[in-house]
């Protein structure tokens, strides 16, 4: 199994979290919710108001996200999807964790499970340069106050 951090529409509610539920694209298991130890620019950019992390650390915000266990088949998938390695790249990044899947507070964790650790995530290096400029947001909702709809791959033309 290896972790994929997810920070944009692969999220619980949000427009493609039914990828990561659906078997037929392979295993998926919450383990947390956890955000980059690094800052990087997440934006919102193209004509279909795409999340994109951009690979530049150290600058931008901590970005969170959530942390699955994926097994071979939905790593596969999830390459496919991102447009590996073309649109994104998917690189390793480390990141705390915020909560554990099950936990209730994050003071209610045990003394020894690790706060720390490495995951994959879905970052770019072929973007526009002009998104450089963009606004960088921390934590990214489909439906939230920025005001740049989503548009999902079933309406682009």
């Amino acid at each position: 199994m290896a972790r994929v951090f997810v920070y944009g529409t692969l999220k619980k509610g949000q427009p493609n979290y039914f990828r990561m539920t659906d078997e037929r694209n392979g295993h998926a298991e919450y383990c947390c919710g956890a955000r980059t130890i690094e800052r990087f620019p997440l934006v919102i950019a193209g004509k279909y108001n795409i999340p994109f992390l951009l690979n530049i650390p150290g600058v931008g915000r901590q970005v969170e996200g959530e942390v699955y266990c994926v097994d071979s088949q939905m790593l596969q998938f999830l390459d496919e999807f991102e447009g590996c390695p073309h649109m994104y790249q998917r690189t390793s990044v480390e990141l705390e964790v915020k909560q554990w899947a099950g936990e209730s507070t994050p003071s209610g964790q045990s003394a020894d499970a690790p706060r720390r650790m490495k995951a994959f995530v879905y970052s770019t290096t072929t973007y526009q340069p002009e998104w450089k400029n963009l606004p960088v947001y921390e934590s990214y909702d489909a439906y939230g106050g920025h005001g740049l709809l989503y548009i999902d791959r079933q309406s682009r033309d």
